[in-house]
């Protein structure tokens, strides 16, 4: 726990946010080195003056981090500090990562991750796509991220646990003050096969203020965001503006052009996101993926449909013996598998990356 105690005890000092924390430790290494650190050598990191420098060399409220780590260890909850590695890989690499992360259930590495996030007043149309487009994707191997509120975010851990995905929900309280209340049954399910994180002190309210913070984490651990529902001025669009500026992707889902819930996601349709009606028009810009159904992990097999021995899932097969020289379209190979179109284009991806498969415009597909 000491260990622990110094990464937290480095948060509470006055003055540290998350970027000069990053700082502190890409000099230093540990949060304990930082305290031992003389005070010409706090100085000479950047954004360290002689103020700050007396802040950290007096050290932390010993009260507030005692009762923080006693908290902890009540709550049954880990601390993930940002060289654990269980830290999401992706999250790294943005300009002011949480130092940590408290954490309750258990993540993957994370390195294929999606945000879908949207309106909290969603409608029946919105809470049906972010559903549907949630289950294709985990069902493709994906986690799916999202911040645990109201309408498009509950439907998308909802989605996903309907096809036994992994989710994790990121909170803007601490994980004590779940937020929406009638969601602690979903944290409990989330957490039975992902994760619910924070990087808020474990008694913190859901302050309006901590949401645009946790936005961030919710763009910075993902691949790309999509934003099922969301008004011109929404809390979803600040996820998606920063998951642009990270250099990451952003998606969006069209829905009525009247509709003033879908307003935000018709704007960033103009400004050049990506549109999305099922989860084949995502996986699109990530062919370098390696994805497959979850359900057929584990029954790889050896075949040899043109002679050649290869290891292909069952799925796999079901989808080569379909394909011919002469190109198919992916929708006549949906109807002729009977099988959703987002879960094929995974496969075809798949099939594409294994090197027997490939694609002409307007998605043709034949064998090589």
């Amino acid at each position: 726990m000491e260990n622990i105690r110094h990464w937290v005890a480095l948060k509470y000092i006055p003055g540290v946010g998350d970027c000069l924390y990053k700082s502190l430790l890409n000099r230093f290494e540990t949060p304990g080195r930082v305290f031992q650190a003389s005070k010409k050598a706090l100085m000479a990191v950047e954004g360290v003056f002689e103020h700050l420098a007396d802040n950290i060399l007096s050290g932390p409220p010993t009260a507030a981090v005692n009762k923080e780590l006693a908290l902890i260890r009540q709550s049954g909850c880990r601390i993930i500090t940002c060289t654990a590695d269980e830290y999401p890989p992706l999250l790294r690499e943005i300009a002011d990562p949480p130092p940590y992360l408290y954490m309750k259930g258990q993540m993957g590495d994370c390195r294929q991750s999606i945000a879908v996030v949207g309106s909290r007043k969603a409608t029946r149309y919105g809470i049906s796509m972010a559903e549907k487009l949630s289950a294709e994707l985990a069902d493709l191997g994906f986690s799916v991220i999202s911040g645990m509120a109201r309408g498009i975010d509950t439907a998308a851990h909802k989605g996903t646990l309907s096809v036994q995905g992994e989710t994790v929900a990121v909170l803007g309280s601490g994980l004590s003050m779940i937020y929406p209340p009638e969601n602690r049954f979903l944290v409990d399910r989330i957490c039975q096969s992902g994760a619910v994180i924070s990087e808020f002190p474990l008694n913190e309210e859901p302050n309006a203020y901590n949401f645009p913070k946790r936005n961030r984490i919710i763009a910075g651990m993902t691949l790309g965001t999509v934003v099922v529902e969301a008004a011109s001025r929404s809390g979803s669009l600040i996820t998606a503006r920063i998951a642009g500026e990270q250099g990451r992707e952003v998606f969006a889902v069209p829905g009525n052009a009247n509709s003033t819930t879908s307003a935000g996601a018709h704007a960033l349709l103009k400004q050049g996101a990506k549109l999305v009606a099922t989860a084949s028009d995502i996986i699109e810009e990530f062919p370098y993926l390696f994805l497959k159904s979850d359900k057929n992990r584990g029954n790889e097999h050896n075949v040899t449909p043109d002679g050649k021995e290869r290891d292909l899932t069952l799925d796999e097969c079901r989808v080569y013996e379909q394909l011919e020289p002469y190109p198919v379209h992916i929708d006549e190979l949906s109807r002729r598998l009977d099988m959703e179109i987002g879960r094929l284009s995974g496969i075809l991806v798949s099939l594409e990356i294994k090197g027997i498969v490939s694609q002409s415009p307007g998605k043709y597909f034949a064998t090589i």
